[in-house]
């Protein structure tokens, strides 16, 4: 089964997110679709995520990883050095979350919401998306 990214989908810094990982994902490990959608809401409520997870969630056989695991777990299956980036999971995850709460904290003020208008995918992009 395919790796399934959830992410913010009115967040501009989760778009550029998802669009960086679709560009270091040849293999295409991942599908997106966003937290709001219908699909991700059963998500959310098959793997039991709580409500307050806002921003990024992977599912991965079977098992739901959220914020800085869900990040490190996403960088380990990207081309070129990214995978590199696993080696922080030997940080304490309250030391790793907080960092990463930080940012998910700020991301609107950083870098602002999104307006109704987006670009519209390739087709073999488009398929990736669930």
């Amino acid at each position: 089964m395919k790796r399934i990214v959830m992410f913010d989908g009115d967040c501009n810094f989760c778009d550029a997110s998802v669009q960086f990982i679709i560009k270091r994902d040849p293999a295409a490990h991942f599908h997106f679709t966003s937290l709001q959608s219908e699909i991700g809401q059963e998500l959310v409520k098959h793997h039991n995520i709580p409500a307050e997870v806002d921003s990024l969630v992977l599912i991965e056989k079977g098992k739901a990883f959220t914020k800085s695991s869900a990040a490190l777990r996403i960088a380990k299956k990207l081309d070129g050095l990214w995978h590199l980036l696993f080696l922080f999971i030997l940080i304490p995850r309250p030391i790793r979350d907080g960092v990463y709460n930080f940012v998910a904290r700020n991301r609107y003020k950083w870098f602002g919401k999104k307006d109704d208008s987006c670009a519209l995918p390739s087709p073999e992009v488009r398929k990736r998306f669930i």
